[in-house]
């Protein structure tokens, strides 16, 4: 499968969707609360096991697609994705090890053994604990909406630039998890994912995150 693809494919289950209404940006005080109050919650959170609805939008299609399925996190760097309605797909982080399970075929990547790889497993981790808000390769931006604490993520990377045009995160603002992931492409594709039904800290055993 070409590298492209394959980093189309992640990217995919990350998020993406421009803010069209017009947010209210935040003072300093204000974003050194998102701040600590996201990095509290990514402290105190072990796991998160939540239900997802996930709209991807392509110039070179009429309708939206649109999916759900369920979502599971456990610290440090395990995550699962599973795609049960209208198809069956299921994506896996395991450490660095990057598995995807499509028609009853599984196939592993290892992160590191390409910068892409590399790249789109920080996002995906960072966008779920809250860790991109600090991290240099994006500039970030604060606003908020009636529920929500919004941060808009601009890549300075070159490469990332290449591909994604920005990252949203909408933060709940009475627990600072995430509620919504969104991301745009450079052609303007989106994608946005819901989540909700989120529980916190439920055991959640390792074997979910191991695809045979």
């Amino acid at each position: 499968m070409p590298m492209r693809k394959i980093f189309f494919i992640l990217v995919f289950f990350t998020a993406g969707l421009l803010v069209r209404a017009q947010n209210k940006p935040l003072d300093a005080a204000t974003i050194n609360k998102v701040k600590s109050g996201v990095a509290d919650c990514a402290a105190r959170t072990i796991t998160i096991f939540s239900d997802f609805t996930q709209e991807k939008e392509m110039s070179i299609l009429n309708d939206k697609i649109i999916t759900s399925g369920k979502f599971y996190f456990k610290k440090e760097k395990q995550l699962r994705w599973e795609y049960i309605h209208p198809f069956s797909y299921v994506i896996t982080i395991n450490g660095d090890e990057i598995t995807i399970r499509n028609d009853g075929k599984i196939s592993s990547f290892n992160s590191q053994s390409n910068r892409i790889f590399s790249e789109v497993n920080k996002i995906i981790i960072g966008s779920v604990r809250g860790t991109l808000l600090d991290d240099d390769t994006f500039r970030a931006s604060y606003s908020q909406s009636n529920g929500n604490f919004i941060v808009k993520l601009t890549p300075l990377s070159p490469r990332l630039k290449e591909s994604l045009q920005e990252i949203i995160i909408h933060f709940n603002k009475k627990d600072f998890t995430v509620d919504r992931l969104e991301m745009i492409e450079q052609g303007g594709d989106f994608t946005k994912i819901n989540f909700t039904d989120k529980r916190i800290n439920e055991p959640i055993s390792d074997e979910k995150f191991i695809l045979r």
